[in-house]
């Protein structure tokens, strides 16, 4: 596998950060790297080569929304990767409301 270097590197170091039952937003990443750049973290969450799905260890999964909903995942905005999403968040104990939206978002917030 190719390393990772630069803005991306730091995008998935800061991932990895994230524990398990928490969750973050794009925008935090962008924020702790001194950034908005809050697409650019999305985009390099989307091409992910070491995702939870493929046996890796950059837990993306964790990252949602500023507005506790889900998001994207594996570079898809709807269908199954968003319900694989899900079903990995509600493993580790993270629930959701009818819309989709987090409950309590807030305490189950990581800011890295």
């Amino acid at each position: 596998m190719k390393k990772q270097t630069g803005f991306s590197a730091k995008v998935y170091s800061l991932v990895k950060s994230i524990p398990k039952g928490k969750v973050t937003t794009y925008k935090e990443i962008a924020n702790a790297l001194g950034t908005s750049a809050y697409q650019a973290v999305g985009q390099i969450l989307a091409k992910n080569p070491e995702g939870f799905l493929s046996g890796g260890k950059i837990p993306c999964h964790r990252v949602v929304s500023s507005d506790g909903k889900i998001g994207g995942f594996c570079g898809s905005k709807c269908g199954e990767p968003i319900c694989q999403k899900k079903k990995l968040l509600e493993k580790e104990g993270i629930r959701f409301g009818k819309d989709n939206n987090i409950i309590d978002f807030e305490k189950k917030f990581f800011r890295p």
